[in-house]
């Protein structure tokens, strides 16, 4: 007992220690934070300690580091998985990243296209998308944000399917013999989608219960996602092939509520920033709806994926309505399990950028509150012309004028900081790499998702 009372209060001594760090709490797939990135930046419970009590009694037991909401449990990543993926599904992230980049030769546009056509291979990455993407996300965020600590928040479980309707699909068997199929089909999506309200109603709330100032959500459902999800449903309670029309619709009926049922996730944290991904679906999200990413509070912010500073990258979502801001998104390096790295893409890279931003923001002012942190990420951003019409502040996250921005709120108005910071600070040169635009439209894995 003494020695667990010590322990404790060591833990609050770092807690105490570090009380100006900002809390970022990555909301995915798994998140190894015993990687050499991550280790060093891993928020500690300063109320728990690993001794299988609930010590703080707030219903986790030993969440040192965060909670598997998936699997009920402490257990961030699945450690078993370290070592066990072919050589093809890291050479993919390669590959791809090279013709995105215009380095590609035609032996890689070969073999690229070889492998989105094998049923076999993609099932594979779509485990390994999982099983690295909480880490990968994770290590983007902690860049630059000196003093940020990294909560991990599993919701994703890493061997789920992304499409195919099963889970969906067994939630309505026993609903098909509805008079009204219309009534039916809607009802049941309403339901189906307030259960995923349940299932994220503690998330947000574990969140404000340990005051994490952003929180990232990598992760999503998109009406192109849906499409593929609930194709086999309504064909089943149908008794015909949808037509696309049909399918569309229902799927936007969806996702809409599922945006709803999202709202469950960001009201009990009124004091965090969450900073979502926008899609990868290259889709209008004022048209066709994401979520989370449609949720629209002055606590969320929405981010689009960039071609460095230059273009909006080809598969990213945006919406001049429910997209706020961009990031770069392309080529993008981070940790992966294992104390390895891996290049990717995606607008799942693109908003732990912007998250990873606003720890800076919150490391140079931390009384900045988090719309006011949201109010500099827009405000400062590099305007673009291609970026009109695609995200509310028109531009891309420019971080040297946003963390100047913060440094000057502390001695002048808001307001005032963020137009000298304009003045101050030019927009971001070049960018992370020399594009050739070799004009690739690769296969980007969708969001990770709670429905399959």
């Amino acid at each position: 007992m003494k020695t667990k009372k010590l322990l404790l209060a060591f833990l609050a001594l770092i807690a105490f220690g570090s009380a100006e760090a900002a809390v970022i709490a990555v909301i995915d797939s798994g998140t190894d934070l015993n990687h050499q990135e991550l280790k060093n930046k891993k928020w500690f419970n300063a109320k728990d300690v690993d001794d299988a009590v609930d010590n703080d009694d707030n219903g986790f037991i030993d969440d040192v580091n965060g909670w598997n909401f998936a699997e009920n449990n402490n257990k961030l990543f699945d450690k078993s998985l370290v070592g066990t993926f072919s050589a093809d599904v890291y050479r993919f992230f390669e590959v791809q990243t090279r013709l995105m980049k215009g380095q590609g030769t035609p032996e890689d546009l070969t073999w690229i296209r070889q492998k989105q056509g094998d049923r076999k291979f993609l099932s594979e990455l779509s485990v390994f998308g999982n099983f690295i993407h909480g880490t990968h996300v994770a290590g983007i965020t902690a860049k630059g944000a000196d003093s940020a600590k990294v909560m991990g928040l599993k919701i994703i479980p890493t061997k789920a399917p992304t499409v195919g309707g099963g889970r969906t699909l067994q939630y309505f068997g026993k609903l098909t013999e509805s008079i009204d199929p219309d009534q039916l089909i809607k009802t049941g999506l309403k339901l189906l989608a307030s259960q995923q309200g349940k299932q994220l109603a503690p998330i947000g709330k574990y969140v404000a219960n340990q005051k994490a100032r952003i929180a990232n959500c990598s992760f999503g459902t998109s009406t192109g996602a849906a499409k593929k999800i609930l194709g086999p449903l309504l064909e089943k309670i149908l008794k015909r092939t949808p037509t696309e029309e049909e399918l569309t619709s229902y799927s936007i009926f969806f996702v809409n509520e599922v945006v709803k049922a999202a709202e469950s996730l960001v009201a009990p944290a009124k004091d965090t920033l969450f900073v979502i991904a926008a899609g990868n679906d290259g889709m209008d999200n004022d048209q066709f709806p994401t979520s989370p990413a449609n949720v629209k509070r002055d606590n969320t912010i929405t981010v689009a994926a960039t071609f460095e500073y230059k273009k909006i990258a080809s598969f990213s979502n945006f919406g001049e309505k429910m997209v706020e801001v961009a990031a770069p998104g392309v080529g993008i390096l981070s940790s992966i399990p294992g104390n390895e790295y891996l290049t990717v893409n995606g607008t799942s890279q693109a908003a732990p950028f912007v998250a990873g931003v606003a720890g800076m923001v919150l490391d140079q002012n931390p009384a900045l509150s988090h719309s006011d942190v949201k109010s500099i990420l827009m405000s400062t951003s590099d305007l673009k012309d291609f970026l009109k019409g695609k995200v509310a502040s028109g531009g891309i996250v420019n971080p040297t004028r946003a963390v100047m921005a913060a440094r000057l709120s502390t001695s002048m108005q808001l307001s005032d900081a963020i137009q000298a910071a304009r003045v101050q600070v030019s927009d971001v040169e070049g960018g992370l790499y020399e594009s050739k635009n070799s004009g690739y439209e690769g296969y980007v894995l969708p969001l990770p998702g709670l429905f399959y």
